[in-house]
């Protein structure tokens, strides 16, 4: 996923139908949706995606649905290392790599427990990266199954493996973010991706790849104008000013997501039911509430920075076929 641009990549929901199966006719309406709004490629089988909550077959059936979808037209990556042990993390690598994703991302707290030493997680990804062959690969600072935040000396290490194309950080804070980007600028092959949306503007502006947050799966267009728009100097006014905004609601969306996020996006005119496997209740009215204000603000960015929001209802028009070749 080598570019000089700054890029947007949503990671991905997975909208289910009403016997909570995966609905992939609303994925491929997803996809089109997240093209429109002008992002630069797809995390498939992440968290938001409630990796955790599907089968194995689902997972790759998913991604395999993505990649065909998506025909190329940006890249795709998706998690890979699941299973016991590095071997079978290994083995599900190999398998969703076959679906014909670009990267296999590789949580960082899959290869360690919470108490074990660098040392033990660097021997684990040691392993793990002898046995799948030169498949590219990418890492996840992923909250769960706990959030292992790399040092700068594994970080390191880990690069100049030169099997490592993504990284997908959630370091948080500006320190810890602006060492490891000072780390990534020695890398021809990394790209950097901050999961914080309040970093947005600092990390683009320190020489981040792009951002790759939850807020994308309900305002995509907001953090493609950022990415677009963050190193600009003439627009710096309207980039501290939306980058407050987005600080603003962020605590907001988290709570109860994903079932937040397939709310907001049934707003906006998707056919996005509100069923997740990952939280089983239903959103309170408060809740609703707060996400319409939300959807409020969204409206207000669009217009303040001219930005044209996707028009679902055109999106979801049927597609009219090609006539065929005289």
């Amino acid at each position: 996923m080598v570019s000089y641009e700054k890029k947007f990549v949503p990671v991905m929901i997975t909208p289910f139908n009403l016997k909570a199966k995966v609905d992939l006719d609303v994925v491929s309406t997803l996809i089109d949706f997240y093209l429109a709004a002008g992002v630069k490629g797809f995390f498939a089988n992440c968290l938001s995606s409630e990796m955790y909550s599907i089968t194995e077959d689902e997972r790759l059936e998913l991604t395999k649905h993505i990649v065909q979808y998506v025909d190329g037209r940006v890249p795709v990556v998706a998690t890979g290392s699941f299973g016991l042990t590095i071997e079978d993390k290994a083995d599900f690598t190999r398998r969703i790599y076959a679906t014909g994703i670009d990267a296999v991302i590789l949580i960082t707290g899959h290869f360690a427990n919470v108490d074990d030493s660098d040392e033990v997680l660097l021997r684990n990804f040691e392993r793990m990266l002898k046995l799948t062959g030169d498949i590219p690969l990418g890492m996840y600072e992923c909250p769960a199954p706990y959030k292992r935040i790399l040092s700068t000396e594994v970080f390191k290490k880990l690069i100049d493996t030169g099997r490592f194309v993504y990284h997908k950080d959630t370091s948080i804070t500006h320190e810890n973010v602006a060492a490891k980007l000072a780390i990534a600028k020695d890398s021809d092959r990394l790209e950097f991706y901050d999961a914080h949306t309040p970093n947005a503007m600092f990390s683009l502006q320190q020489g981040a790849k792009g951002m790759s947050s939850i807020s994308g799966n309900f305002y995509p267009e907001i953090l493609v104008w950022m990415c677009n728009n963050a190193n600009d100097p003439s627009k710096q006014e309207e980039v501290q000013w939306l980058q407050s905004e987005l600080a603003r609601v962020d605590p907001q969306i988290h709570i109860a997501y994903p079932m937040s996020a397939k709310y907001f996006l049934r707003k906006r005119g998707l056919p996005v039911r509100t069923i997740s496997r990952a939280h089983a209740l239903e959103l309170t009215p408060e809740q609703k509430q707060a996400l319409d204000d939300i959807h409020s603000s969204f409206l207000h960015w669009c217009e303040k920075l001219d930005i044209t929001p996707v028009d679902v209802e055109e999106l979801m028009l049927p597609k009219v076929p090609l006539d065929p070749p005289i």
